[in-house]
């Protein structure tokens, strides 16, 4: 890149931007006086992040040559940072058309350079021993690098910062199990790479010099086995010791729901996590250093980014988590507003009620449900249904939520996700949990026609063949103690949390 270009700015197109890394990456790119377009499957769910008014947001899928082409135009820089995580059996397929569509289109459209954020491959193992995962990763640098654009191939082992799936699955085992029996690959040598160096070194190759088409091995300044990562999480996070005893027997599938189950991370996401650990992965170069120089200090270290994104956790300032993007496997399909548009059926389950308190106390008891709050709801119930959910695969209950007080959309909670908010009004959460069909909970607060205060709830649910009826029929005996209760309670914590109320604390699961 010229000089002009670095001072005037550049022209970024940012893919996986409702992604963590990608999340985080835009108003990184803004800082920098860089103009920023992002592509995106669901548009809607950029529309509550603080740094959506500077960026430009368009629809679009890396599968679908047109719309990546429409993105491409005027664009001199183009971040690829999607993947798909091993959640299918065609993974690898789709990862490979998306790479070589996206390169085509850059390559059309003049895009004077791609930077692709991949996986740090081991040295000397053959690539058909790797991980689908790693093996997939691999394949898109490749794609990307001959695809006739210059390309930065960034390749990165554990990324550590706060609400990253490496952090979160190294916090929750750590912090959940004082003894444990783990998977032989705990002793396996890492080099983890804090996020804020990942970020500063995605922003710093987009300036590169024409003539560089390569990959680069990206990493922290500490190699540690994953059982050295746990002591000294517990050490920073002022934990007794952990007592560990790797045994040989967990293979990657076993440890993965193993991972799933004391972890927010299900099993289908920690599996390709897992299996890319039964390797080293250490840089061998750092040569990105020659573009990218390292700030005063050298990157910042392992304690450091555990102490950063511990920080950050308990300060309820998590800008972006890996559960941001959409759980693989689950729908994305919008409420439909006609049974006939669903083929039919639409069940639902309908509470209101008169609330003694005003709708801004009313919205606040809303809009802070789930997660730690809980789901003033009959706990035992919610409980055994994300145990259930986990079982199966499926995301759980433990996701929790990304801030304690505010939603946006997009937002996972718990096994929800956000699809609508309308502060003060209402909140849309559309279920990611495993189910024979589709369902949405949808909460509002109103006035009536009399000016007293309304909460209503609405649960709907779409069945997917006889399965899906025979589970709508099967459960709902229990609805008035779930959805009645709910609103029950949600009115009450409103009445009881609004000025001259008797506080109390909110209900938990």
């Amino acid at each position: 890149m010229s000089e002009d270009d670095t001072r005037t700015g550049l022209r970024c197109l940012v893919t996986g931007a409702t992604g963590y890394i990608g999340g985080r990456l835009v108003p990184e790119l803004l800082a920098e006086g860089h103009q920023v377009r992002c592509l995106a499957r669901s548009p809607d769910k950029l529309r509550d992040y603080p740094w959506t008014g500077e960026a430009e947001v368009v629809r679009g899928d890396v599968t679908d040559a047109e719309s990546v082409g429409d993105a491409m135009r005027e664009i001199d820089v183009a971040y690829y940072l999607v993947h798909a995580l091993g959640s299918g059996r065609d993974f690898e397929e789709t990862d490979r058309r998306a790479a070589r569509i996206f390169g085509e289109q850059a390559k059309a459209a003049g895009v004077r350079r791609i930077v692709y954020l991949g996986g740090l491959t081991p040295v000397g193992v053959p690539e058909e021993e790797l991980s689908p995962h790693l093996r997939s990763r691999a394949e898109v640098g490749r794609i990307l690098l001959n695809s006739g654009v210059p390309t930065t191939v960034l390749r990165a082992a554990v990324i550590i910062g706060s609400g990253s799936v490496s952090f979160e699955m190294l916090r929750y085992l750590t912090e959940r199990l004082p003894v444990m029996v783990t998977p032989s690959w705990v002793s396996t040598r890492i080099q983890p790479m804090g996020v804020r160096d990942v970020l500063r070194t995605l922003v710093g190759s987009a300036t590169m010099p024409a003539e560089v088409n390569r990959a680069f091995d990206i990493g922290g300044p500490d190699v540690l086995t994953y059982l050295e990562m746990m002591r000294r999480y517990a050490t920073i996070a002022r934990l007794p010791r952990r007592l560990i005893f790797p045994v040989p027997v967990l293979t990657p599938r076993l440890s993965s729901h193993w991972v799933g189950l004391v972890t927010p991370v299900p099993a289908s996401i920690a599996k390709p996590l897992t299996e890319s650990l039964r390797h080293e992965v250490v840089c061998h170069e750092h040569d990105i250093a020659r573009y990218v120089p390292d700030p005063p200090g050298r990157p910042i270290g392992f304690d450091a980014s555990v102490a950063l994104a511990l920080q950050r956790v308990r300060d309820a300032q998590v800008t972006t988590r890996w559960s941001s993007a959409s759980y693989p496997g689950t729908s994305s399909d919008p409420l439909p507003t006609d049974p006939d548009w669903a083929g039919g059926s639409l069940y639902t389950d309908r509470r209101e009620m008169t609330v003694d308190a005003s709708p801004e106390a009313l919205w606040r008891v809303i809009e802070g449900i789930g997660g730690d709050n809980g789901w003033y709801s009959f706990p035992l119930a919610w409980a055994v249904r994300g145990w259930l959910d986990r079982a199966v695969g499926g995301v759980g209950l433990r996701r929790g939520r990304r801030d304690a007080n505010r939603l946006r959309v997009g937002d996972s909670l718990d096994f929800w996700r956000v699809e609508e908010i309308e502060p003060g009004h209402l909140l849309r959460l559309r279920a990611e949990m495993r189910l024979p069909g589709l369902a949405w909970l949808e909460m509002y607060a109103e006035k009536d026609d009399d000016g007293r205060t309304r909460y209503r709830q609405r649960a709907l649910f779409h069945p997917h063949g006889l399965l899906g009826h025979l589970y709508w029929w099967s459960v709902s005996p229990f609805h008035s103690v779930v959805f009645g209760g709910m609103a029950r309670n949600i009115a009450k914590a409103a009445a009881k949390n609004a000025p001259g109320g008797v506080k109390e604390p909110a209900l938990t699961r």
